[in-house]
């Protein structure tokens, strides 16, 4: 708990009701599964509390598939700075969410339930999460629509990371992307690190495709 102090500081004891939570109604409702409790701190709230490190104050957020709220509930803990969208397309999944918002007070979150795909037209925001939704090639789809040009996804990735980026390039090509890397944040917090394919929307990507054929 003491790294858990140092990532969340004065939040600590709003994290710890999130985690009371998630290691009960998460397990019941089977957001979470019963393995998962024991280690939900390092493997869980503190893994997803230090992409905070690479999210530059004020951003707007979209997590997308929040699921139990991982990151996005966490990230909103730890940076009430933040304006964030928990979007979640399953019922049984926002209403815990909506759960977990009352119950903790997040002022700075809204729970959207819907697809991305669906809410694309509607955002325009800086930072999009992800975590385990999907392989990379076919996040970047949902994702990029949802940003500002400019704007990053964040994608939480393990192992396979650098061969999802690889396996990835050419739907990042089709939108137009050209600034990809691999971040590991988090180092002397959690081990291993948390490890993020960062993407950066250079151009607004529902315009790439029309943007090509006007210049061809």
């Amino acid at each position: 708990m003491g790294i858990a102090r140092e990532v969340f500081g004065d939040s600590l004891p709003v994290a710890e009701r999130y985690a009371e939570f998630l290691a009960d109604a998460g397990v019941v409702r089977g957001l979470i599964g019963p393995r998962e409790v024991d280690r939900l701190w390092e493997r869980h709230l503190i893994n997803c509390a230090v992409v905070a490190e690479v999210i530059p104050q004020g951003a707007r957020v979209i997590d997308i598939g929040s699921g139990a709220g991982l990151p996005g509930v966490v990230l909103a803990i730890v940076r009430p700075d933040l304006k964030i969208t928990l979007l979640e397309p399953l019922l049984r999944r926002t209403t815990f969410l909506n759960e977990v918002v009352d119950m903790l007070k997040l002022s700075n979150v809204e729970v959207r339930r819907a697809r991305a795909e669906e809410v694309a037209r509607e955002f325009a925001v800086d930072i999009a999460t992800a975590r385990a939704v999907a392989p990379l090639e076919r996040l970047v789809t949902w994702a990029l629509p949802l940003l500002r040009p400019g704007g990053e996804l964040l994608a939480l990735k393990g192992e396979r990371a650098a061969a999802e980026l690889e396996e990835a390039q050419p739907v990042l090509k089709r939108f137009g992307v050209r600034r990809t890397e691999l971040l590991q944040v988090g180092r002397g917090k959690v081990d291993p690190p948390t490890t993020l394919v960062r993407v950066v929307a250079e151009r607004v990507p529902r315009r790439a495709k029309g943007s090509r054929k006007r210049s061809s």
